[in-house]
């Protein structure tokens, strides 16, 4: 990290909070320049973490940041990082129920290049978002959850409607093969359990929320052979329920009577390890997200998927 890239990371911190902490700069910079180059902070951990405690100083929430600087107007396609505030041009595809009072909407957001899950909160003030209908959005957050994208719409979110519509496209990719992994991360997992936060956790610690209780969830990170090239493939708690048999609450059950979590990835490896598969889903960053997944008749010789599977 150059000390060109901190500074530029220190005036959008400090455009951020100006107004409200009597901060410079280079108090800034000099912040994050420990974290990065003394205690080899990753630049992302260091910046949350410095934005974390100016919010604690200063009596804000995230909710009350806005972006810090000009923001970058994105495609939907090209939204691949968590907590960066950006521009977007989309059209309402679809509106869901939302099922929390913190939430005053939530439903999906589409462009040329694909559809994205928003979140607009209650207390943002917003105003409503209607299906069919096209929008600048201007200061959104993005987020990460399982290997897939969405935008927060928060009190510094701007909205105007556009007279144009807006071509969706589709953005799913199919794949089908043998199951012939699952890596690492799967199984009997948790989640860090602040708002709007759904990080895993590493040996109990979120990488913003540092040690934390954590919640129970369910996914599979799985390898799928189609015959030429392998495509990593995410299944969610819903889909890895529905694929394995084994729920959230069995897992737990399972892990609390070996005294081990590692024993859910054990038995999802027996049921599903050398099954044949359909995928439908979006490409996430190198994963396809499994949104839509069917089991298919093994070929003539399943023998030889087995015996690839259990050589990886």
């Amino acid at each position: 990290m150059t000390q060109t890239d901190l500074r530029t990371h220190a005036t959008e911190i400090h455009e951020q909070f100006s107004d409200r902490l009597d901060v410079t700069v280079e108090e800034i910079e000099e912040r994050l320049s420990t974290l990065v180059d003394e205690y080899q902070v990753p630049t992302d951990e260091a910046r949350r973490s410095v934005v974390n405690t100016y919010l604690d100083e200063a009596g804000m929430e995230r909710d009350d940041l806005s972006g810090g600087g000009g923001n970058e107007q994105k495609a939907v396609a090209d939204i691949d990082k968590a907590e960066e505030w950006v521009d977007i041009t989309v059209k309402v595809v679809d509106l869901w129920d939302a099922t929390s009072d913190a939430v005053a909407q939530v439903g999906l957001l589409g462009d040329e290049t694909g559809t994205i899950k928003f979140t607009k909160w209650s207390k943002s003030d917003l105003t409503e978002l209607e299906e069919g209908a096209a929008y600048d959005l201007r200061n959104v957050v993005t987020d990460e959850y399982q290997g897939r994208f969405s935008v927060k719409l928060n009190r510094t979110t701007t909205i105007e409607q556009r007279d144009e519509d807006i071509e969706v496209g589709d953005d799913a990719t199919e794949v089908e093969g043998a199951l012939v992994d699952i890596q690492s991360g799967s199984g009997l997992i948790k989640r860090c359990p602040e708002e709007d936060c759904t990080r895993v956790l590493q040996n109990g610690r979120c990488s913003e929320h540092g040690e934390v209780e954590g919640e129970f969830d369910l996914r599979i990170k799985g390898v799928i052979d189609d015959g030429i090239d392998v495509h990593e493939v995410i299944f969610d708690r819903e889909a890895t329920e529905e694929l394995t048999g084994i729920t959230l609450d069995k897992a737990q059950e399972m892990a609390m009577d070996a005294l081990d979590t590692s024993v859910v990835a054990d038995e999802m490896h027996e049921k599903i390890l050398g099954r044949y598969y359909e995928v439908r889903g979006p490409t996430l960053g190198r994963y396809v997200l499994a949104n839509e997944f069917a089991e298919l008749d093994a070929p003539a010789d399943p023998d030889a998927a087995l015996i690839k599977a259990r050589s990886i």
